[in-house]
């Protein structure tokens, strides 16, 4: 046993080869998380905009009255005001 011991500590046929593995798969893994970072920040830039490009819709509507030879009916209308805080950017 002490002799098997012996020559696994001595055996170094496969170190270059974890050496090398190891340091490729640190700069895969670095590489992986800026690359998932700027897709996390790419992400939410474009849903910020599509939350911007909904408050920017115009919600108001008007309809004009109908008048006939016996009857007639009055219109309506709605009017949309500016929402606080419904600027460009204004997510954080």
């Amino acid at each position: 046993m002490q002799n098997l011991i012996t020559s696994l500590y001595n055996d170094e046929a496969g170190f270059i080869v974890s050496a090398e593995l190891v340091l490729i798969a640190t700069i895969a893994v670095l590489a992986m998380i800026v690359g998932l970072s700027e897709v996390a920040l790419n992400i939410n830039n474009e849903l910020e905009d599509v939350g911007s490009a909904f408050s920017c819709v115009q919600q108001s509507y008007c309809v004009d009255g109908f008048w006939g030879h016996k009857g007639h009916i009055q219109g309506s209308g709605f009017d949309d005001h500016f929402d606080f805080c419904a600027g460009e950017c204004d997510i954080h």
